[in-house]
């Protein structure tokens, strides 16, 4: 008799949404999270929402100014959003910059 192992649920890029691994997958991805490119992937995801955001938020404004809205709020929103993403980067930058600091005072 043949049992199915417990599967592992990871969440996706998007809130609600999760994808069920075996267990092959996830000792790909356990080497994937011992290298570089996990923590590349999270900058480089970082960088895409602050490109992302800021072309709504432009797309907002110019919805907004030239009267093809009829939600005007949806501009101030949309620059939050924008903004939030940026200050997200920057700690993001900021922290792995101490983190390397950190890493060079260490006296071997």
């Amino acid at each position: 008799m043949f049992i199915d192992p417990i599967q592992l649920m990871q969440f996706g890029e998007g809130f609600g949404t999760s994808k069920v691994g075996s267990s092959r997958e996830i000792g790909q991805e356990a080497k994937t999270l011992a290298g570089q490119t996990v923590f590349a992937d999270v900058f480089q995801k970082a960088i895409n929402d602050v490109i992302t955001t800021e072309d709504e938020y432009q797309k907002a404004k110019y919805m907004l100014a030239t009267g093809q809205t009829d939600d005007p709020h949806t501009e101030p929103i949309a620059a939050a959003k924008a903004q939030l993403s940026v200050e997200l980067l920057i700690q993001l930058r900021n922290k792995a910059l101490d983190a390397y600091n950190e890493i060079m005072r260490i006296n071997l």
